[in-house]
């Protein structure tokens, strides 16, 4: 993965409101999560819906609109390249 997508991926989750709405998404229980169930992070909901798509575009989420709702899941792909990174031995 490169430096530029890295600083992206990074950008986004330096936020703690998707910070929060990430680990909500992470945590449930289905392995997805409506946004109805999410949305209770002390913010408006067009508050919410910003930072999911600011998740979305750094390609942190997935979702899928089922009728009404949309449904969120974590994009373990990206998880992987992250952890790669941060487990990268510190150069002197």
């Amino acid at each position: 993965m490169d430096a530029e997508r890295l600083a992206n991926l990074f950008k986004a989750l330096a936020d703690p409101i998707r910070l929060r709405l990430l680990s909500r998404v992470a945590s449930h229980p289905a392995g997805e999560a409506c946004v109805c169930d999410i949305a209770d992070v002390g913010v408006s909901q067009p508050t919410v819906s910003h930072h999911l798509k600011k998740l979305r575009e750094a390609g942190l989420l997935t979702s899928q609109r089922r009728r009404s709702w949309v449904y969120y899941r974590v994009d373990p792909g990206v998880f992987v390249a992250l952890a790669s990174v941060l487990a990268m031995p510190a150069r002197a």
